[in-house]
């Protein structure tokens, strides 16, 4: 099957927050100098929803404040296949798990063997929806992101053992969040550090999401509150 790589794919990231109430740090890597999308730039673990994520089970299920807002302007049931490619992007990159001990229900499949065999099912009740951004026209890939914000707290195993991450992302290191703008970053990984920077002492919900749409037209930047059509800033 062919892949339309100007077509727009769904995507998560997730920023895992280390030490939040006394010294915050982020989880960052640093990207191939050949990839094709955004290299040599130091990022959050994330990726492409992938169609086998659609099918994953979740040992606890993803916060309903949080499905509504990724339920808003998507198909039903996103959110799962969303929430799943976090985990399963913070598996791959970084060797870290978000999941809770428990045999899986059914088949297991291939993107997720490692994570299986390790005695888990991924978890979705920490993950917390802080941002969206559309990437702008032009880019060799475009994604409709979707950022999760997770407490390192929530991790099983050590957090300092990066031995099963792949090779995707080099330089995997926790980062002081008051340094991170010292590294190469992405605009949009400013523009969302911003939003982590205001987020750090507060674990609630946010009101609303920021959502950064580009697209052919202008750039827009809203704001997701629930079911509610987005407000204009």
């Amino acid at each position: 099957m062919t892949v339309d790589k100007s077509a727009i794919r769904d995507a998560a990231t997730i920023i895992v927050l280390r030490d939040r109430f006394r010294t915050p740090s982020i989880l960052m890597g640093q990207r191939g100098a050949a990839a094709a999308f955004m290299p040599n730039k130091f990022v959050f673990p994330g990726g492409a929803v992938d169609a086998e994520d659609a099918l994953v089970p979740l040992a606890t299920p993803v916060p309903e404040i949080c499905r509504q807002r990724l339920s808003d302007q998507a198909p039903a049931g996103l959110h799962v296949p969303l929430a799943a490619a976090a985990i399963r992007e913070l598996w791959e990159e970084t060797g870290l798990i978000l999941g809770a001990r428990d045999t899986w229900p059914g088949p297991v499949p291939h993107a997720w063997t490692g994570f299986a065999e390790r005695g888990y099912i991924p978890s979705a009740e920490a993950l917390q929806f802080v941002f969206r951004a559309v990437t702008p026209p032009g880019r060799p890939r475009r994604f409709d992101a979707r950022f999760f914000l997770l407490d390192a707290d929530a991790i099983d195993g050590d957090l300092d053992d990066f031995s099963q991450a792949s090779d995707e992302l080099s330089h995997l290191q926790w980062i002081p969040l008051e340094q991170a703008r010292e590294f190469d970053l992405p605009f949009i990984t400013e523009v969302v550090l911003s939003e982590v920077e205001a987020r750090v002492s507060d674990t609630t919900p946010p009101d609303s999401v920021p959502f950064f749409l580009n697209n052919e037209e202008a750039s827009l930047f809203q704001r997701l509150k629930g079911h509610a059509m987005p407000e204009a800033d």
